[in-house]
């Protein structure tokens, strides 16, 4: 039961085909939407912020559908016709191409900030504020915080004392 669980529900519907069309559905909705703003009066910057969203949402998608659907197709397939281990090669085949497929598919998680730096100059400038103004002047306050100032020696008696007392000696 497993085995058509995951060949006809789990792989194709749940991890490849639903997410798919969802995001494809609203994507298609918010470039549906942008065009429709275009012919509404609204500010140009918030028209570009808008065509600005929308590329970024339709790239996300295109990524998604080249990250994911490569590991789900792998995954039916040996599901369907798994590697015997008494087959060390082919077993080690496909080991390794499961663990390759599963890393690309784990790009997709992290593809994110990459596919919005490149898309959005809003973007680009809040992570340029955030990292250079807020981190930076963080961590080079803290890392590289010297007292760099000349402070008189105000314990002069002390000194005194101490050489008075080894003079005894």
């Amino acid at each position: 039961t497993w085995v058509q669980y995951s060949t006809y529900f789990f792989y194709p519907i749940l991890s490849g085909f639903l997410p798919i069309v969802i995001a494809s559905s609203f994507s298609m909705l918010a470039y549906r939407n942008v065009r429709h703003i275009v012919r509404r009066q609204l500010p140009i910057v918030r028209r570009k912020l808008d065509k600005q969203i929308t590329a970024m949402v339709l790239m996300r998608v295109i990524a998604y559908v080249c990250l994911v659907s490569p590991y789900n197709t792998y995954r039916i397939y040996a599901v369907n016709f798994p590697a015997s281990r008494s087959v060390p090669m082919a077993y080690a085949i496909g080991r390794l191409l499961q663990t390759i497929l599963l890393s690309i598919n784990n790009i997709n998680f992290v593809i994110n900030f990459y596919i919005f730096i490149i898309f959005s100059s809003r973007f680009r400038r809040q992570v340029k504020l955030v990292l250079v103004k807020k981190c930076w002047q963080r961590w080079k306050h803290w890392c590289c915080s010297m007292n760099n100032r000349i402070e008189p020696d105000n314990n002069i008696e002390a000194r005194n004392s101490q050489i008075e007392s080894e003079e005894n000696i």
